[in-house]
């Protein structure tokens, strides 16, 4: 089930707190642009800046709203592996399809406790997605540990965010074909599926859902001309989006559609006026503003 654009969904805010209003519009929102499944609560999501209970609350609206439509992979992600297992915990109290887990942040585990960490959190009974973002965490897993933790039954696949696209064929080498890999890096995502990738965990779907729908259902087909020609409408909206912290930029773009505020939390900010009007022009160039 967990295949195609699934928007790395932002968490919206009012006033400081979480609108959740406006949360369960944007999931019925995801659903009507043909989004493939969404991920509350990742990066993209503000979790660093979330309490256990907003985060929780967050997960619960989601799975809520959704219905069962579509999946719901809820971030779980810590580098406390007790307060890991604890997230997995609560998102399959509350429904989740399955929980992204990230690599372990800033404590720099060995492989070893990679192997650790992520058996603890799969041994909860939630399918587990792994999430290996080195440029984030400053540790990799590498292909060889991850095969070992494709055997168990509850680690069903990965969100890449390491940008090689050498890493999907690796990773079917040693935790097969089966094991589901999607991209955590919406410019290669067309490369990511065509190297074996079956989607995409997106911030640009923030933004344009639709569009990343489109594409994600045109590789999966074997239509990659379909795919570059959508992609040439969405590039320079990757572009735009990633010139400051992702998650700022969508938020803004979404204000532009109307669908939620651009308020984040500090330590962010929000836009500079030159990124603003990168994200006019781009939006402009993928049609979704005049």
């Amino acid at each position: 089930m967990i295949k195609g654009s699934l928007p790395a969904l932002v968490t919206p805010f009012a006033n400081g707190q979480l609108d959740l209003d406006t949360l369960k519009k944007l999931v019925e929102w995801h659903f009507e642009q043909g989004s493939h499944g969404l991920v509350p609560v990742g990066t993209t999501g503000e979790s660093p800046t979330l309490s256990h209970s907003e985060h929780d609350l967050v997960v619960q609206t989601v799975v809520d709203a959704a219905a069962g439509r579509f999946p719901v992979v809820a971030g779980a992600g810590s580098n406390n592996t007790a307060e890991t297992v604890r997230l997995v915990k609560a998102a399959k109290t509350a429904g989740a399809t399955a929980a992204l887990v990230v690599t372990p942040y800033y404590n720099k585990p060995t492989q070893r406790g990679l192997i650790e960490h992520f058996t603890q959190a799969a041994d909860c009974g939630l399918p587990i997605i792994i999430y290996n973002i080195p440029g984030r965490s400053v540790v990799d897993m590498l292909p060889e540990t991850m095969g070992e933790l494709a055997k168990h039954d509850m680690i069903i696949g990965v969100k890449d965010a390491t940008g090689d696209l050498a890493r999907v064929p690796n990773q079917r080498l040693f935790c097969g074909a089966d094991f589901i890999q999607v991209s955590g890096e919406d410019p290669t995502a067309i490369g990511f599926n065509a190297q074996g990738g079956v989607g995409c965990i997106s911030v640009t779907a923030n933004v344009a859902p639709m569009l990343c729908s489109q594409m994600q259902v045109a590789t999966l087909s074997g239509d990659y001309a379909a795919a570059l020609a959508i992609n040439d409408r969405l590039m320079p909206l990757h572009r735009a989006i990633f010139s400051e912290p992702g998650l700022v930029s969508a938020k803004y773009g979404m204000s532009l559609l109307g669908l939620c505020s651009d308020e984040v939390r500090s330590p962010l900010t929000k836009l500079t006026d030159e990124t603003k009007e990168k994200m006019r022009d781009a939006m402009v160039h993928a049609g979704l503003l005049n």
